[in-house]
């Protein structure tokens, strides 16, 4: 899981890529390709 400041590029780096937010932090997860897993912060 990368941690990232900024999530503008992150969306666009795979379509399936989802924004969800758990416990005051933002994630990023994806079910099809789960290398693209990022957190917020």
């Amino acid at each position: 899981m990368k941690v990232l400041h900024s999530f503008k590029t992150a969306k666009k780096r795979h379509r399936d890529c989802r924004l969800v937010r758990r416990k005051r932090r933002v994630y990023i997860i994806n079910k099809t390709n789960p290398r693209f897993k990022a957190r917020q912060g």
